[in-house]
């Protein structure tokens, strides 16, 4: 059986274990990226280990095992198992590399943690720890699912206890309000420094007699962590993880948002080094949008708003721009459909092309709804800053058919119905000829 030194004490970093059995893994090991890895692995026990299995929410812990580099380390009953990868250049032999032989039962090693790891899964999971006492005791809030991402943890509340206070009324729901009182006084909590104590138990007899902010899972060898005095702890719950001894070194918690989930309520949050960096980065991002503004901090949201502001009048003017354009334009199209037999779009033309200098693509296609189903000639809107044509019919010849058949034959994609589609063509020169190609086959 695994002397299990994470339970004892969780600041050891480094130590010297015996290989109880080392097999080869089922799979190789991961590499950087993600990907599987060539280089061979295997599933060591130690007679003595540091290393935390995954479990309880929290990632396992991460380091070397003398030579190897230890992938993952699981609990397999009374075992901790640890899948290491050999080093580069080493086969599952021994024969070639830096070291003399692979891992093997017997074999003395000199272990250590990654350390910043070990510490960031601490203050995280102790935060969660605060963060579900505050939202239990303020507003009768139970923990029902805990998740450690790598961006941000996740707790899914529910409202279903009433408040530790009895002039606290319980809320019908957590909105952002309420989710950053109980952030303050989950930041209390840290800053209040209190002792974080794991009391062990065989029995659950003895763990029940402890303020439990949930009722216990199982009967047997049994973990409370205790933030705070038994008497008036902050948080106490049953949890296998590791734990900082104090609450003050979490460091802090933010929230960053709250939304609805299942009749529950998630709160996306950090704690420890992970809230700061979070905090670090959008406060960067922050201060050079400000500059970029020419304003402080403070006064961009004032800023943005007067910008919003002058946008929307300028949109507006835009919108009213087009519109008079586009009435221009419309007007001279139906001057030259309206003329004589030899002038260009006249009544003995087949086909239109129209030139639009100073409208986009989407406005061709808003000029060309005026005409859909209402003449008897196809009209070809150009849309020179698309190289683009939007087809109009009054449903003979049939647009999407001739864009379908013609497009492709210069590099030209679109499709539509029977009364406008969209042609787009990679050059001016194209389009040109499929406008050609059309009028030729019309005629």
């Amino acid at each position: 059986m695994t002397s299990k030194l994470y339970q004892q004490d969780v600041y050891i970093r480094s130590w010297d274990a015996e290989i109880t059995s080392a097999v080869p893994h089922a799979k190789a090991g991961k590499a950087e990226n993600g990907s599987e890895s060539d280089r061979p692995a295997f599933d060591i026990t130690l007679d003595r280990t540091a290393f935390f299995p995954e479990g309880g929410g929290q990632s396992c812990d991460l380091g070397m095992l003398g030579p190897y580099e230890v992938i993952d380390v699981q609990e397999d009953g009374e075992e901790v198992v640890h899948t290491v990868r050999l080093p580069e250049g080493m086969d599952g032999s021994g024969a070639t590399g830096p070291v003399a032989e692979p891992p093997r039962e017997g074999m003395k090693v000199h272990c250590s943690l990654d350390w910043d790891r070990r510490f960031d899964n601490m203050q995280r999971h102790c935060g969660e720890h605060i963060l579900s006492g505050v939202f239990h005791a303020r507003c009768g809030g139970v923990n029902r699912g805990f998740h450690m991402g790598e961006d941000y943890m996740t707790i899914d509340i529910s409202l279903e206890e009433d408040p530790a206070d009895p002039d606290t009324e319980r809320p019908a729901a957590i909105d952002m309000d309420l989710a950053l009182e109980c952030e303050q006084l989950a930041n209390q909590v840290i800053w209040s420094d209190l002792p974080v104590t794991v009391f062990r138990f065989e029995e659950r007899d003895q763990a029940e007699k402890l303020p439990l902010r949930k009722a216990l899972a199982f009967d047997e060898d049994i973990s409370i962590v205790c933030i705070g005095s038994a008497e008036n702890a902050a948080d106490c719950v049953a949890c296998c993880g590791t734990h900082p001894a104090t609450s003050g070194q979490v460091g802090l918690i933010k929230i960053y948002k709250v939304e609805n989930y299942k009749n529950m309520f998630r709160i996306y949050f950090d704690a420890g080094q992970r809230a700061l960096k979070d905090y670090d980065r959008k406060h960067a991002i922050l201060t050079d949008l400000s500059n970029s503004y020419s304003s402080s901090i403070d006064d961009f949201p004032s800023k943005i708003r007067a910008q919003e502001e002058k946008l929307a009048e300028v949109k507006d003017q835009l919108y009213h721009a087009k519109k008079a354009l586009i009435d221009k334009e419309c007007a001279a199209l139906d001057e030259a459909l309206a003329g004589s037999e030899g002038a260009p779009g006249g009544t003995g033309q087949p086909l239109l092309v129209w030139p639009l200098d100073n409208l986009s693509l989407d406005d061709a296609f808003d000029m060309a709804k005026r005409y859909m189903k209402k003449t008897h000639r196809l009209i070809l809107l150009y849309a020179r800053q698309n190289t683009s044509f939007i087809l109009v019919s009054g449903g003979q010849p049939k647009c999407g058919q001739l864009v379908r058949e013609y497009a492709s034959f210069y590099q030209g994609k679109g499709g539509g119905n029977d009364v406008s589609a969209r042609a787009i063509f990679t050059s001016e020169e194209n389009a040109m000829l499929f406008a050609d190609l059309l009028e030729k086959h019309l005629r």
